[in-house]
């Protein structure tokens, strides 16, 4: 008999719901692997502390997690593709264990942060460590941005509260804003700036998705704000709100500090909202909702989002993979975000996706030839970057006919 995997240790759990027993969410307890993340970088730089010259691997925690260990772990434990049973998805909803994980990352974050910028003033600390440090804290607080993506969907203002406290360190606060009324309107079509284009690398949609989800929000804001018969300079106004947080923070730490700690403010704020972006760029690479007949665009399905169900991941990023789930239920919290068997499928889970996406050679290597299997050669159906579309038309395109006529004759032959 084989050995059982964690993975089907976690689907025989699960199972339960094909039998009289109660439903029980087998990965109650690993949740808390996202505020973890604080708690592991706080023990990191505590013995980077104490012993700087023998753990000086302790400065680069952050990268080494993200881009090595996560997506090793990855490999190893797998997927996970069990779904909550609708009946049990209300409860999942109102259990406040859940809620409390979430909002648990923030106060860990600032302890980090801080210890991290204590850390980065000393005299004593070398320059590639001073590196280290603050791209280790930017990772964290990339990771925060997920934290505050799950808070930012509540109706609740205490929850859009603490997502702008969450967004402070990296000065991203009017991703608040963006996501839920800018990004989730337009995704997988031409006009979000979140969404990339196939044949488009990171660093061409890097600029554009930033500087197009600045003005998205302010745009956004300034419409809410009229709605409500106010002007720009209310009180009530979220990005006023963000970036008053960011600068109060950015001040205190300079403050407490002194300016030498400015270029870990900008390396870690540069860092930690990039990670947001790559993972945007992943996650919609050249998917296209359809045009109706009246020109608005058809309403968003699984199908225009990639999707993962690499275990280990999802547990750190509150199953931000499940992406199509999340797009179709924007307010479901993380626990209760289903798998669908038929959406477009990563070769692997976010984290090992990152360093793929900033290579161009790589990245289109592992991913043009799914988004042309996806629409079946037929790539007029994707969001594809128009300086490329006749050399991808002509080279997917063409590949995918090829390998249909194939296939049909070998049919006939046999």
């Amino acid at each position: 008999m084989n050995a059982q995997t964690p993975i089907d240790m976690l689907s025989a759990q699960d199972s339960n719901t094909a039998t009289s027993q109660p439903w029980v969410d087998a990965k109650r307890y690993l949740w808390v692997l996202s505020p973890a993340v604080p708690v592991l970088g706080i023990g990191a730089l505590l013995i980077y502390r104490v012993a700087p010259k023998k753990m000086r691997g302790m400065a680069w925690v952050g990268p080494i997690l993200i881009h090595v260990v996560i997506p090793m772990i990855d490999r190893i434990i797998g997927d996970d593709k069990n779904n909550p049973p609708e009946d049990v998805i209300a409860k999942l909803e109102n259990d406040p264990y859940y809620a409390r994980i979430v909002k648990a990352f923030i106060p860990l974050q600032y302890v980090v942060l801080f210890l991290g910028a204590y850390l980065y003033t000393r005299k004593t600390t070398p320059i590639a460590d001073k590196l280290g440090l603050a791209l280790s804290i930017g990772a964290m607080n990339g990771i925060a941005i997920n934290t505050a993506h799950e808070l930012s969907h509540k109706s609740n203002k205490t929850d859009q509260m603490l997502s702008l406290m969450a967004l402070a360190p990296t000065g991203y606060g009017h991703f608040r804003v963006e996501h839920p009324y800018g990004h989730h309107k337009r995704v997988a079509t031409p006009e979000d700036p979140a969404s990339s284009k196939m044949g488009e690398t990171f660093w061409q949609f890097l600029p554009r998705t930033v500087i197009g989800s600045f003005k998205s929000a302010i745009k956004i804001e300034k419409a809410r704000l009229t709605r409500r018969g106010k002007g720009w300079w209310s009180l009530d106004n979220e990005l006023l709100q963000g970036w008053a947080m960011s600068a109060g923070l950015y001040t205190t730490m300079i403050a407490i500090f002194g300016r030498k700690v400015i270029p870990f403010i900008g390396i870690q704020a540069v860092y930690g909202f990039g990670l947001l972006e790559v993972i945007n760029y992943v996650e919609h690479y050249g998917l296209l909702r359809g045009k109706k007949e009246d020109g608005t665009y058809e309403r968003t399905r699984p199908e225009h989002s990639w999707n993962s169900n690499n275990v280990v991941t999802n547990l750190f990023l509150y199953q931000l993979q499940r992406h199509s789930d999340h797009h179709a239920h924007p307010t479901r919290s993380f626990q209760a975000l289903r798998h669908f068997e038929d959406t477009p499928q990563l070769p692997s889970g976010y984290a090992s996706m990152l360093l793929p996406a900033y290579f161009p050679s790589i990245w289109f290597k592992m991913m043009d030839k799914r988004v042309a299997k996806h629409y079946n050669g037929d790539l007029s159906k994707a969001n594809i970057l128009p300086s490329k579309r006749e050399e991808l038309m002509k080279k997917y395109g063409a590949a995918i006919e090829d390998n249909a006529v194939a296939a049909l004759e070998t049919k006939v032959e046999a």
